[in-house]
């Protein structure tokens, strides 16, 4: 998520047609084969799941809250910290979905098939069934319920001292918005909430020390808002980044635990290369954007704001310098150069088990890690599947966000044929001679021929076609400035 929004994007373009959008919807999931429904088999399985009489630890006397956007119900994580002398003790509960998934069973086949919840704008594909992901397994407030509980101690500057992960029994407060946690922080009127403010900005500060990186760079996403759909640019407040930072820190504990014991699977990412770095420092150049000779990549684009084209130019290009994520697994000895390349650390998916099939793995190695046993030989199976699973899984989830949008588009364009439009050139890509473009309004990118257009160019262009069942739209550049 982004901290602020590019001033030369409308926030929001609304059309009334939600039947039309929402065939083209399920047109383009027939087409990508995202399931709309689970087998008979798994759900009998998933109504006769209940979590087994394991030993759990007593912990629904914490306060947890849990923040998440507004309706969510797939609650996999909830928050609770107290201060530990002049450091804090972080208490993070996630979602226990390995007590309801037997190994092998048909929640377990039809997951490996999924591998991750998938979002449409009319509709959520969940990976597990509801039964499961939006009742027994999620953390919804004022319910005693089975979880993962993380207990992990800072010191007075954010650097975890001591960590473990048990099974546990919790109670969580309340389910409230990011809006809402913001409001609470602003006005100082939640302990909890405070913390989560305090702690945030230790790890945040923690980033920037061991070299990590977070890009100010908005996302485009189709929205349903009262049964209308249309294109945002996701505008963040600040609570969001620093709840973000303790899943990170969880992540980058989990996967140090994994990577010491030898055994496990990381989440990698390689570092940018230096080709890229330089070829970076002379775009920056070029944009008339700062980046002193001795500062290094993370410090430069941290400071980068997206409020002109020429910065959100720059951060496009800079978000892309960073390719090839995977996920690395192991067992007998730790992978050389597991380090993931914008974490700048070593880290591991563990806190969105109800929505990511890899998490509920690494959570029952972790579990006998901690307990100081042998994990599962379940887990250790599955370790050399997993990797290809989840870039499939991450593979369609693209292709289906990105057809969406584009479906999006071309719906809103379609009555604008022969109209011009102002906008900004944010990325060339030189071997495929063609510039893409951002629309000002309506918030909409599209790709042109090159033909000369330098990054951040600021272009007129003229809408010649609309092919919303092809997702495409033609523009041709009428004219260009820089």
């Amino acid at each position: 998520m982004n901290s602020g929004l590019p001033s030369l994007i409308v926030p929001r373009i609304m059309l009334r047609a939600p039947k039309a959008f929402e065939r083209g919807f399920a047109q383009i999931r027939e087409e990508l084969r995202v399931p709309t429904e689970f087998p008979p088999e798994v759900l009998a399985a998933a109504e006769s799941a209940t979590s087994p009489d394991l030993e759990r630890l007593d912990a629904r006397a914490l306060g947890f809250i849990a923040v998440d956007p507004p309706g969510a119900t797939d609650l996999d994580q909830a928050f609770f910290a107290e201060r530990l002398g002049d450091g804090y003790r972080v208490f993070y509960a996630i979602a226990d979905v390995g007590a309801f998934v037997s190994p092998g069973g048909p929640i377990d086949i039809e997951a490996r098939n999924r591998g991750n919840t998938l979002y449409s704008p009319d509709l959520r594909t969940p990976l597990h069934p509801p039964v499961i992901s939006e009742d027994r397994a999620s953390l919804l407030p004022g319910a005693d319920k089975p979880a993962l509980l993380w207990t992990i101690d800072l010191d007075a500057t954010g650097l975890p001292t001591n960590a473990r992960l048990q099974r546990a029994s919790v109670n969580v407060r309340e389910a409230i918005s990011y809006v809402e946690a913001q409001r609470r922080i602003d006005a100082g009127s939640d302990p909890t909430m405070l913390l989560l403010k305090e702690v945030g900005l230790l790890r945040q500060q923690q980033e920037i020390e061991r070299g990590g990186i977070s890009l100010n760079l908005p996302s485009q996403e189709v929205v349903d808002r009262d049964g209308s759909y249309g294109l945002e640019y996701d505008t963040s407040l600040p609570v969001e980044g620093w709840n973000a930072q303790i899943s990170l820190l969880t992540g980058i504990v989990a996967g140090t635990t994994m990577n010491d014991a030898g055994v496990g699977i990381l989440r990698t990412l390689p570092s940018t290369r230096k080709q890229d770095l330089a070829t970076l420092r002379r775009q920056a150049k070029a944009l008339g954007i700062e980046w002193p000779k001795g500062m290094d990549y993370a410090e430069a684009v941290r400071r980068i704001k997206p409020d002109t084209p020429y910065r959100t130019a720059f951060l496009v290009k800079a978000a892309r310098s960073f390719r090839g994520a995977g996920y690395l697994a192991f067992d007998g000895e730790a992978p050389d150069n597991a380090t993931h390349g914008a974490i700048a650390s070593l880290y591991a998916h563990v806190t969105a088990p109800l929505r990511r099939l890899v998490d509920r793995f690494g959570n029952e190695i972790l579990l006998s890690l901690y307990a100081g046993k042998r994990p599962p030989a379940w887990t250790l199976e599955a370790l050399e599947d997993l990797p290809a699973l989840m870039g499939q899984a991450r593979s369609r989830d693209s292709a289906l966000e990105r057809a969406m949008i584009d479906y999006t588009e071309a719906m809103l364009l379609e009555s604008r044929v022969g109209e011009s439009f102002h906008g900004f050139v944010v990325d060339v890509k030189a071997k495929r001679e063609r510039a893409v473009i951002q629309i000002t309004d309506p918030a909409v990118v599209a790709s042109v021929p090159k033909n000369g257009l330098a990054l951040a160019s600021e272009v007129a262009v003229r809408l010649d076609g609309v092919d919303p069942l092809a997702r495409r739209v033609t523009f041709t550049v009428t004219s260009t400035t820089g």
